[in-house]
């Protein structure tokens, strides 16, 4: 079992970075002695919330993406929080617009992990989830 703690990230915001979330996603869960299966769902839920915060576009929105100062890219951050009970993953993106919870895209976290927030920040917006493992306190 793997003992109490934080791991965070910060990536560009760039698919091409979203292997490295993935893949730190399933090493912790994995490492939290879960099975083959729950470790795959938080993969593909981890991987489906970072696509859904690196575009407007994704949401369904069409707007212009947000002028940056030279030097000042978007960034994807996540952290993860690893107890015993649960694992908590929270990523924060640039899109300014999730879709409605009503969209495919949440049933599908849903269905993949026990629980999803969404928040808006002034960078973008933030998906959190929480995967609850069962393990003793």
């Amino acid at each position: 079992m793997t003992p109490p703690g934080r791991v965070e990230l910060r990536l560009p915001a760039d698919p091409a970075y979203l292997s490295v979330l993935r893949t730190t996603a399933a090493a912790l869960a994995a490492r939290l002695d879960l099975s083959v299966d729950d470790v795959e769902d938080l993969r593909i839920a981890v991987d489906e919330a970072a696509s859904l915060l690196l575009a407007p576009a994704a949401a369904g929105h069409h707007e212009e993406p947000p002028r940056r100062p030279p030097g000042a890219d978007a960034v994807l951050e996540a952290s993860f929080d690893v107890s015993p009970e649960r694992l908590v993953v929270e990523v924060r993106g640039p899109a300014s617009h999730l879709p409605e919870r009503g969209a495919v895209a949440w049933a599908v976290l849903e269905a993949l992990v026990g629980e999803v927030r969404t928040d808006r920040t002034p960078q973008g917006s933030t998906i959190r989830l929480v995967h609850v493992t069962g393990g003793a306190a």
